[in-house]
């Protein structure tokens, strides 16, 4: 029973990694198109001003694309511990891939530390791509732990305390992120990621869950 249990669950993440990395290729599809319209001479801060019905579409498809992501999230498993580490095993490959494939179609990002937008809602989100590539990694690492041993975690995950020190955690990132927004959108060009403050939010994240794993093995 043990071994079918394996076999089911490696069947059903090898199924939701093809996923993943189709649905990023679409995405990244969609951004090609994108900095070709708005960005013929490739993408580069200053942010360009796009009209304000396309920007509300771009929002739009963003909030779509997560959207499908948790529907898709939900179809294996009825528990919600389950539920929410698939999510966030497609969710890291579909970031991890979407800049595989910018890569691919126009060898983009050039560097690893070269800034991106990285998401609109409800600011632009603006860092380096190896942030979010981290972020995904350990979202990813995570997910695995949480499907590969169940028994480790309640139907919530983590107690109280430990969730909140995680939205912290998680907050910070968010904190790197949209800091600068407000200059950005005023037409400014980013100089400056606080590396110091994602890794006290990225380490801590990650501390407290492995704490909680060990302690429970």
């Amino acid at each position: 029973m043990q071994i079918k249990r394996a076999d089911n669950l490696n069947r059903i993440l090898f199924i939701y990694t093809v996923f993943g990395v189709a649905i990023a290729y679409m995405e990244s599809a969609i951004v090609v198109y994108l900095r070709a319209l708005y960005y013929p001479h490739g993408f580069s801060f200053p942010m360009k001003q796009i009209p304000m019905n396309m920007a509300l579409i771009e929002i739009g498809r963003e909030a779509m694309t997560i959207i499908i992501i948790w529907m898709i999230s939900l179809i294996p498993f009825r528990a919600f511990k389950k539920q929410i580490a698939l999510f966030m095993y497609i969710f890291g490959i579909w970031d991890i891939f979407y800049y595989f494939w910018l890569k691919v179609f126009i060898n983009w990002p050039v560097h690893i530390l070269n800034w991106d937008i990285l998401f609109l809602i409800p600011v632009p989100w603006i860092g380096p791509c190896l942030s979010p590539v981290l972020v995904s990694a350990g979202l990813i690492l995570a997910a695995l732990f949480i499907l590969k041993y169940p028994g480790c975690f309640g139907k919530r995950l983590l107690n109280t305390w430990e969730w909140t020190v995680e939205i912290i955690c998680a907050g910070i990132i968010l904190a790197t992120y949209v800091y600068q927004a407000g200059s950005v959108l005023k037409g400014e060009v980013p100089v400056y990621y606080p590396w110091w403050l994602f890794l006290m939010g990225f380490i801590g994240g990650l501390l407290i869950f492995f704490r909680h794993f060990i302690k429970a093995k």
